[in-house]
């Protein structure tokens, strides 16, 4: 199973020790009038330009382990496969496991940009949209925007008339049901579980949230001491952060509670 998740996040970071990574984060400066008749910095007066650092580490370390014993394997007509078994729990486990906690940070840090109401298919479309214009006025960049919208809401904002007829996309649906961008934002549906209680979507920009991934090692034993058939490991050592100093560039919608 392909993560949901990917695309939402970066890995522009550096491993500053065991378990904790650095982001560096260049500041901006306000303008100031150029000084024509200045006998020295016309431009105004410099000062050192000053990196935001943010230290993190990494809290999700998880493992799983199970057996597959020979006898029970031959029993079940070789069904109880450890190379299959270990697949279907990377897909149905493991996976979902990493994106439910990357949407999770994601929405739960949109505090400066969240709205709240029942959404409904008279105004899905005008809901999102009130998302995307609070996304340009905290100037968070247009192009690469990508939303994680839950598929019971997603359901309502395709019957949404005013997005079926003011948009090619909506067109789309219309014909055979296609979803993959509104507004010039990729829309990601996920499943209503995926994000917190309540949030209907969210939308924001990669560059605002980064993905530590530090460990994904997965193990198959064959015949180990004390067992006759497979014993399967697994651990997963991960994180996801979203950037102090880019906050704004995420916005939320949750339903009235």
């Amino acid at each position: 199973m392909k993560s949901l998740a990917t695309g939402f996040t970066n890995q522009e970071y550096n491993w500053e020790g065991v378990k904790t990574l650095t982001v560096y984060s260049i500041p901006t400066v306000a303008l100031s009038n150029y000084d024509r008749t200045a006998a020295a910095n016309r431009y105004g007066t410099p000062a050192e330009l000053q990196d935001t650092i943010q230290t993190m580490t990494v809290s999700q370390d998880k493992g799983f382990t199970f057996i597959i014993d020979k006898g029970n394997k031959m029993d079940s007509m070789n069904v109880r496969d450890a190379g299959k078994a270990l697949r279907r729990e990377i897909d149905e486990v493991i996976v979902p496991t990493e994106d439910k906690y990357v949407f999770n940070v994601i929405a739960e840090s949109a505090k400066p940009q969240t709205a709240q109401g029942a959404i409904s298919k008279s105004n899905a479309y005008e809901m999102f949209l009130a998302g995307q214009t609070a996304l340009d006025n905290a100037l968070v960049p247009a192009a690469g925007r990508i939303a994680a919208v839950n598929a019971t809401t997603l359901a309502k904002l395709k019957q949404d008339s005013s997005f079926v007829l003011a948009s090619e996309m909506g067109q789309k649906v219309k014909i055979n049901g296609l979803v993959g961008e509104l507004d010039g934002v990729k829309i990601v549906k996920v499943p209503d579980n995926y994000l917190p209680t309540g949030c209907e979507f969210f939308i924001t920009h990669p560059s605002v949230t980064v993905k530590a991934e530090k460990l994904h090692d997965y193990k198959i034993h064959d015949n180990p001491p004390g067992i006759s058939g497979n014993l399967v490991e697994g651990r997963i050592y991960y994180d996801a952060f979203v950037l102090d100093s880019k906050k704004d560039g995420i916005y939320a919608h949750y339903s009235a509670v």
